[in-house]
């Protein structure tokens, strides 16, 4: 049987160079749409059940994150509902991945992190639509004519935004996105039922469309990285954003998480907007009884690691958490989740997977319940 590489299907990515035999498959990964940009991968290998399989990834010196490679594991699947980790090493002299894997099946899936693919959105959003106290909205479209899919619920006065995947290689905040949206249409958890009482949220899963479905890592179908365009988001470049904080303006905003996913940092953490010029004492304190509050509801997550803080009035107001902070004064976060492994609760088998993203959901859902006090005042 003949071995094969195929990615042309929804959010696939990689180039072909070699594939000759088992113990010789040579991939690259091409860039991202109009960019420079290069990290995410995502394909199919057929015909070699039972055999050991060699892949090298090479080209990797120009990934937009080299500091990813060291100690990532790529993730596999039969199925695409359940993804392992295997075997992987990085030659950063050579700038080469090289993964290897014996295929139970004649076709098994590789990706950079386990994908979630634009179908799997529809699903959501059509499961989301059929509940009781849940409204589905498209904000308008993407450059591809995609729509860019809002969902509401709850009736309370506090007005909480969750937004995901601003960049869409980084699928764990779709992930997570499904996690909190099982957890809040469960009517019999008292955690989402009162986090509904007393607060309105609105939550985009994906804020791009274009580049999920495309394979990109990082940036929409005009090659614009969403999170450096809140400043001045424009429908020609970057829609989803223009869209979104349009939203926002009308409705005002409270609180804003924005999810994303850490190529380098091995461990979950939070990204404050301590830089930005009117941040304030009881924004700090906001900030820091929150990621209290999730430190008592989630092994999984800490904060010894994370991004270095901007200092006072230096922060980049085209950064979604930014801009949000500045533009209403309240607690706006940036939550990152790792490619590799939570190194404070490593899990050899998985690394950091679609399930650790929903519990980390959870809880987060939970430290912000915790804090609804707080952000009312």
């Amino acid at each position: 049987m003949t071995i094969a590489i195929s990615s042309s299907f929804d959010g696939g990515n990689i180039e072909v160079v070699r594939c000759e035999s088992p113990e010789d498959i040579e991939l690259r990964i091409p860039r991202d749409t109009h960019s420079d940009f290069l990290q995410w991968f995502y394909f199919r290998l057929t015909g070699a059940a039972d055999q050991a399989c060699t892949i090298r990834i090479t080209g990797l010196k120009e990934s937009a994150y080299p500091a990813g490679w060291p100690g990532y594991r790529a993730c596999v699947s039969e199925d695409r509902e359940i993804w392992w980790r295997t075997d992987t090493a990085y030659d950063e002299q050579a700038g080469t991945l090289t993964i290897h894997v014996t295929p139970g099946s004649g076709s098994i899936y590789l990706a950079y992190f386990a994908p979630y693919s634009m179908e799997r959105h529809h699903d959501l959003i059509a499961d989301m639509s059929g509940v009781v106290g849940v409204e589905i909205e498209s904000l308008g479209k993407t450059l591809d004519g995609q729509d860019i899919d809002l969902i509401t619920m709850g009736t309370g006065p506090l007005n909480i935004w969750m937004i995901g995947r601003q960049h869409p290689g980084e699928t764990m905040a779709e992930w997570w996105m499904e996690g909190a949206l099982d957890m809040l249409t469960d009517h019999a958890n008292p955690v989402a039922r009162k986090l509904l009482e007393v607060a309105t949220l609105r939550i985009v899963p994906n804020m791009n469309p274009d580049g999920s479905r495309r394979g990109n890592l990082r940036v929409n179908g005009a090659g614009a990285n969403l999170n450096r365009e809140w400043a001045e988001p424009a429908l020609d470049r970057s829609p989803e954003v223009y869209h979104v904080r349009a939203k926002m303006d009308e409705t005002g905003c409270d609180f804003c998480l924005d999810v994303h996913g850490d190529e380098a940092i091995a461990n979950n953490f939070i990204a404050g907007p301590e830089g930005t010029p009117s941040f304030s004492r009881r924004q700090q304190e906001l900030l820091d009884g929150w990621k209290a509050a999730l430190l008592e509801r989630s092994p999984d997550f800490q904060t010894e690691e994370g991004y270095p803080v901007d200092k006072s009035g230096q922060a980049n107001l085209a950064i979604c958490t930014n801009q949000i902070a500045e533009r209403f004064g309240c607690l706006s976060m940036t939550l990152e989740m790792p490619f590799k492994d939570a190194n404070v609760m490593p899990d050899e088998m998985m690394g950091w997977s679609p399930e650790r993203c929903g519990e980390l959901a959870r809880a987060c859902l939970g430290a912000t319940l915790a804090m609804t006090a707080r952000l009312q005042a």
